[in-house]
This record gives C-alpha cells, structure tokens and sequence, in this order.
C-alpha cells in the first residue's frame, strides 16, 4: 500500500492569516525532559528563481499551527509561535516554540513563603496570561520560601523543573501549564513490532539491578541548616542534588523521582517509525521484538522527533523506564 505525504502550515497576526504552500522540510521536537516542544520549517531560498519573502506577512510572535498526515488525513503536531527566523546557506529556516514561549516575559519580583510549586506556577500565569490553567494535582511540593528576582517566566519555570526533577510542559491547544512527576502522565498507547512497523532499531536494554545509584538531596531550611535525603544502592553512581528551601516531605519525594529516572529498567536509545501510528511524549508503547522476547514490554516515551522531507516522514521515538510486561 502507497500513502502520499501531506502537510499543512498556517500562520496568524494582525496581518490575518497566511499559508505555507512550499516546504523543504519540516521537524518536530517533543520531549518530557524540556520545557517547550520546537519546531523547524525549512524553505528553499528561492523558487523558480524567485527569492521567497515571508518576512513581511511573518515575524517574531507569529501564531503557527502544524499538520501533517498521509493522503490528506492531517493531524495536529505543533501550535506555537515564530521565534525565530534565519537563513542557513540557501535555505531560510522558521523556529518555533509551544507556548513557553510567551512566558519569556519578565514577571514582578516577589518573595513567597510559604509556597508551593502549583503557587509559584499560578504567580506567573497571573503575571503573563491568566487564560492559561495550572495542571499540578500530584507534585504540589511545599516550598518554605522561594524567591523571584529579575527573572523571566521561563526562568522560574527552569529552576522548578532542575529542582523538583517534575515533567514542567505546555499543552498550547488547551492552553495549561502542566507539572508532574516523571514518567505520571499516560497520553495514549502505541504498538512497536520490530518486525513490522519500525524502520530502524537502535536500543540498548538496561536493567536496574545493573545500575546501582545513590540519590542525596539537600535543601537549607529557614533555619539555615542543611536538611538532606538520601536513597537508593550504594556501589555505584553517587548524585548529589542542592535544592531550594524545601518541606522534609518535599525533598523524600524529589529524591524518589530523580532515582526512578536514573535507575529503573528501561532502553537506551531510539526507534525510527513512520508518520503511523501517531505517538507523543507520555505515551505507553508495548514493544516487541521476536528476536529478543525477553525484552518485550511496555516502555514510557520520553521524546519524539518527527522530520517531514523529500524522502518521506519518520519519527524517531525514544523509550524510558519499562512500565511492564508486554
């Protein structure tokens, strides 16, 4: 069975609206482990030798919405906005960034205390975009006291996610800021077979009684001393975190999420598959491989990267801690 490629690129601003109609390529980035999803739209420089010129109907801030499928069964992939736009040798390329973008905008400075990180993160939708809403039900640590000082949105948002080890995403669509623990969140499920629907394998399977890690966290209390949690085997990687003013219950659990990221079982590596069947950070994916049964399973999907081009569509899909057996 043949399948056509198909793509659909429309951009808004006071201007009005304006379609993409010539594309050399298109990438999609998404991952659990960044802030902001990407986007990159490759043009050739000039067509018919007819320079193109989209910077007088698009700029920086641009709204951009992505689509793309087979045979005009196009799917939602990106909305977000231009944050960028460069020429690279005889190509012109269009950067864009979800909706972290627009909390790339300096906020009030405030200290809070006590806190939480849902109240932090409400602070600074009040402060950019109050239409936005705060997803945090399960990771509300407690704070004793956080400080913003001449800080961007993003800025804060950074030093929660290295802090807290959360998942921090936006879904721009719904337009929330989500804050979780890792590997929570379930977007959906998708099947892998290497045998039928993956176009390259490159993994490499880790077991957890291989990886031996000692998780210690230290926080410094309103009293100035040094509170700390430590978990895990000993024998192995040491990591050692310092945190902000924490609870005592807040640190055991930043503890207990930065050791399931770096000792649970899971794979090392990506799979290549193509634009079917659709998969996203957060999804389940139950893996198999008749060569290997033993390492047959569910995995978490921790990023994808989709690249749309003359030679076709491909996702590029990286696994990350084995939720269970297939």
């Amino acid at each position: 069975m043949f399948f056509n490629l198909t793509w659909d690129i429309w951009f808004y601003n006071q201007k009005g609206e304006f379609q993409l109609r010539t594309v050399k390529e298109i990438e999609v980035n998404s991952t659990v482990d960044n802030l902001a999803d990407t986007a990159t739209i490759t043009l050739p420089d000039a067509v018919l030798n007819h320079s193109l010129n989209i910077e007088d109907k698009i700029g920086r801030g641009t709204k951009v919405v992505i689509k793309y499928g087979y045979d005009n069964e196009n799917k939602t992939e990106f909305i977000g906005y231009v944050k960028e736009i460069t020429t690279d040798n005889s190509s012109l390329k269009i950067e864009c960034e979800d909706a972290l973008f627009l909390f790339r905008k300096s906020v009030k400075d405030v200290e809070l205390k006590p806190t939480s990180v849902k109240k932090i993160a409400d602070y600074l939708v009040s402060q950019i975009d109050p239409s936005f809403k705060v997803v945090c039900n399960e990771f509300d640590l407690a704070y004793e006291k956080f400080v913003i000082h001449q800080a961007t949105g993003y800025d804060v948002l950074k030093k929660l996610q290295e802090e807290t080890a959360a998942n921090i995403y936006f879904d721009t669509a719904k337009k929330e800021l989500h804050i979780h623990p890792p590997y929570i969140e379930k977007g959906g499920d998708v099947i892998y077979s290497s045998q039928k629907n993956v176009r390259s394998i490159s993994l490499e399977y880790k077991k957890k009684i291989d990886r031996n890690v000692e998780v210690t966290i230290e926080s410094v209390g309103k009293d100035g001393k040094v509170h700390s949690y430590k978990t895990g085997t000993t024998g192995g990687e040491s990591v050692t975190r310092k945190v902000g003013s924490f609870s005592t219950a807040a640190i055991k659990k930043i503890a207990e999420a930065e050791l399931l990221k770096r000792s649970a079982d899971g794979y090392e590596g990506s799979v290549d598959t193509w634009l079917i069947p659709f998969v996203a950070p957060t999804y389940t994916a139950e893996y198999t491989d008749t060569d290997y049964p033993a390492k047959d399973g569910k995995y978490y999907v921790v990023s994808v990267k989709t690249n749309i081009s003359s030679a076709g569509g491909k996702r590029t899909v990286q696994f990350g801690i084995k939720l269970g057996n297939g």
